[in-house]
């Protein structure tokens, strides 16, 4: 009996050998591509993509789409007043799906209810996104940006209580990783006034601005009602999404996409982005996705978090207020 076992292991093995010798050196280059970038995009499998690859050949494949660089140039009027919504609770919910990937998306009418919450052990340990979301009493909330690795320094990697960049909530500025307040990064911001601001901006530029919410991530997907991705699909492969956007309006757009499952692969970011756009989206930016990605509304997870112990631990989430 053990032996048998043995030879199946082996035989399994073998086969994931030879199938992973198919994708990245088989005819099909773009199989492979959407492999490499997938694997590169995510926290523990890029070592099989370097297994296989050279660097050099992972970095051209990483290049060959890049997102269009659009600055919104500080411009975050949408029209002449915001619109606020007087439906019963000011939130809509829809489903989405697409020939590999499922998802929701809320509407938010009224754009100065969307803040940015954080973990209570800010740079020492994460919580989940509904923890999160239950400690600041938010009737929706969506995971928010990336966090930095744990003490052996491996990126990606951590408990989730550092974040990555700047960090703003309520107009206080919680936490700032990047020492030069004149350097510009790819941050999701909310102004006081409820605009969305995505792209690249300083903290100095933020300030003025008088933005009271701030995470950092990107790319940005949609700025001034432009498109960033004209060709190709982004360059991150297919995985579970999460991003935010914002209507010329002004009502919010929440986005999760599931993913990693066999009848639910995920979405690249070019689908988010025409998602976005579908819905009318004039600004948007994708944020942390993967095994990060989570919808919380009314009290529960309403999406399916891929990872297999459950909602990962995060240190930022962009919430409702009720």
């Amino acid at each position: 009996m053990i032996k048998l076992l043995k030879c199946i292991i082996l035989e399994v093995f073998f086969m994931i050998i030879i199938l992973f010798f198919f994708v990245f050196y088989g005819p099909f280059h773009n199989i492979r591509d959407v492999v490499v970038k997938s694997l590169m995009t995510t926290m523990n499998h890029k070592w099989i993509a370097e297994l296989f690859l050279s660097d050099k050949k992972i970095n051209q494949i990483m290049n060959e789409q890049i997102v269009k660089d659009i600055s919104q140039s500080g411009k975050c009027k949408l029209e002449k007043d915001i619109n606020i919504s007087n439906n019963e609770n000011g939130i809509e919910l829809y489903e989405i799906k697409g020939n590999r990937f499922e998802g929701k998306i809320i509407l938010v009418y009224n754009p100065r209810r969307v803040k940015v919450g954080y973990t209570s052990k800010i740079g020492t340990e994460g919580q989940t996104t509904s923890e999160i979301a239950k400690r600041y009493n938010a009737i929706a909330a969506i995971n928010g940006g990336g966090f930095k690795g744990s003490n052996d320094g491996i990126a990606w990697a951590g408990t989730g209580g550092t974040p990555r960049g700047i960090l703003m909530s309520d107009g206080k500025l919680i936490y700032n990783d990047i020492k030069d307040k004149y350097k510009k990064s790819d941050v999701m911001a909310l102004t006081k006034e409820g605009y969305l601001l995505v792209g690249k901006y300083s903290l100095n530029q933020l300030v003025k601005l008088k933005a009271s919410e701030v995470i950092s991530f990107g790319p940005p997907l949609i700025v001034n009602g432009k498109k960033t991705i004209e060709n190709g699909d982004g360059g991150w492969g297919i995985a579970p999404r999460t991003a935010i956007g914002q209507r010329k309006d002004g009502v919010i757009i929440l986005l999760a996409i599931d993913g990693r499952r066999v009848n639910c692969l995920g979405a690249t970011l070019k689908e988010v982005q025409d998602i976005l756009f579908d819905f009318g989206a004039y600004n948007a930016v994708n944020l942390d996705g993967g095994f990060s990605t989570t919808m919380y509304y009314n009290g529960k997870v309403i999406n399916n978090p891929p990872d297999i112990l459950g909602e990962r631990c995060v240190p930022t989430i962009v919430y409702v207020e009720k």
